[in-house]
């Protein structure tokens, strides 16, 4: 099951921006500080937390503090994603720790981070594509120097070599996807 956004932004990201104040739970909108999780009785202190909360609370349509797979499809459409009926329940099944049919917060938090992972490995699975040499499953020196060049930084070869030496874990002279994931955490 893959939530799959229609733009190269964060599905969460986009949440965020659509939000709108339209509910207010424990005065969560204009409150400074801790705030309580109505749902766990545990404080939601910083920013991305609250902006989780804020999530949850978008989604959870009906205000009863959990999430059904049809919340779940129809707030992922209202912001450009795709979700059929059968990835939402997929979705909420995978996610659902205490076997309600539902997401929690913290239920849904944990499936918000996932798909965050999923999206973020995609993203450096698309730039790994930009600097491999095509079809070789790794990137370079001359994959390397070819990319920097069309980005305007002109390296030489061994420039190149001396860039992926330092994250060569197996010291076979070019990159491979883990190598790169590693390079760029």
């Amino acid at each position: 099951m893959e939530i799959t956004p229609k733009s190269s932004s964060s599905a969460l990201g986009r949440l965020c921006r659509k939000l709108s104040p339209r509910k207010t739970k424990a005065g969560h909108h204009d409150v400074e500080g801790p705030i309580e999780n109505p749902t766990t009785s545990s404080s939601i202190s910083s920013n991305s937390d609250l902006q989780m909360w804020k999530v949850f609370d978008f989604f959870d349509e009906n205000g009863d503090g959990k999430i059904s797979p049809a919340e779940l499809q129809t707030c992922v459409r209202s912001v450009g994603g795709e979700l059929s009926e059968e990835e939402a329940e997929a979705a909420v099944e995978a996610s659902d720790l205490d076997g309600d049919g539902l997401l929690g917060f913290e239920e849904f938090q944990k499936l918000m981070e996932a798909t965050n992972e999923d999206n973020n490995n995609q993203q450096l699975r698309d730039a790994f594509g930009m600097y491999e040499m095509e079809g070789s499953g790794c990137i370079t020196p001359a994959s390397l120097k070819r990319m920097l060049s069309r980005l305007g930084d002109s390296r030489s070869i061994d420039d190149c070599k001396a860039m992926i030496r330092a994250f060569d874990l197996n010291g076979d002279g070019a990159l491979s996807f883990n190598e790169f994931t590693i390079m760029m955490r």
